[in-house]
């Protein structure tokens, strides 16, 4: 018998949207009685994802353009001396390619989905920013961030959390190789979550003192003209089929979500230095 035709990116996105709209009524019950679980003083949160992912994708916050260049991932890959792997840009609607993880090298890759207004990846960039900087510059690792949005409520009215990811996306495409730089730097001002965030000055003001940057006057137009809002919601309305595929997450709950070589860290057994060691050893062995 035919396989039967696979449904139309519409079909696909109209789906989305129903599921996105009953989710959100049973994400207001789940809000009342979700717990953080605390260890070793790092939250391991659980942020209403579905819901906020309906918002993207029902109000729709600007209308779709190109993507930034060098996330053709809908993240970007950093090497060895913290330099950015170089991609072509995503045409609107178009699908992301998903990064390869390495099966054979003795090289961790980590895929990082964060957002900064998430005080949880605050906590997990203090807590293991300088570990994963080392291995990244040495060529032990490479990481590859995915800047989303799923926290614009929490910041009355602002956008932050769409904001803070524009401007991390208009640095990849025009200072790929500024991007740890500046993420380190964003995290490092990181806002309180229910505040009205970073201004676009001052998102504009961290950008300009990452040492080396290029086009900096690019990178400030877009930051004012939100050039890259519309990929940063598409990006984040597929976070969770994006992080899924490749790795063993059986469910994408929120940030940050981190996975190294396929495998999901969930931050309850293992320290993440622990986990990335298992993880490059289960890699070599295979």
């Amino acid at each position: 018998m035919p396989n039967p035709a696979r449904p139309t990116k519409l079909e696909r996105r109209e789906a989305a949207r129903e599921r996105a709209r009953a989710a959100m009524a049973a994400q207001k019950k789940r809000e009342l009685r979700q717990k953080l679980l605390v260890r070793s003083g790092i939250l391991v949160g659980i942020v209403a994802f579905v819901a906020v992912v309906a918002l993207v994708i029902v109000t729709g916050i600007k209308p779709a353009g190109p993507g930034p260049r060098n996330m053709a991932s809908d993240g970007i890959v950093i090497g060895k001396g913290l330099v950015a792997e170089r991609t072509a840009a995503l045409d609107a609607g178009q699908e992301p390619t998903p990064t390869k993880t390495p099966s054979t090298d003795k090289v961790a890759h980590i895929r990082l989905y964060s957002d900064f207004l998430c005080p949880n990846c605050g906590a997990f960039e203090q807590q293991n920013g300088s570990y994963i900087k080392g291995l990244v510059k040495s060529g032990g690792a490479t990481i590859e961030y995915h800047p989303i949005a799923i926290l614009d409520r929490a910041s009355m009215g602002t956008d932050y959390s769409t904001r803070a990811a524009n401007a991390a996306a208009a640095v990849a495409n025009y200072s790929p190789d500024s991007y740890f730089a500046f993420n380190e730097a964003l995290f490092a001002a990181q806002p309180a979550e229910n505040s009205e965030g970073l201004s676009d000055a001052r998102l504009k003001s961290i950008a300009g003192d990452v040492t080396g940057i290029d086009n900096l006057k690019s990178i400030e137009k877009a930051i004012d003209d939100r050039e890259f809002a519309g990929w940063v919601a598409d990006a984040t309305s597929r976070a969770g089929d994006n992080a899924m595929q490749g790795s063993d997450l059986k469910k994408f709950v929120g940030t940050p979500t981190v996975i190294v070589n396929g495998k999901a860290w969930d931050g309850t057994k293992l320290t993440f230095t622990e986990f990335v060691t298992v993880a490059i050893s289960d890699t070599t062995k295979n």
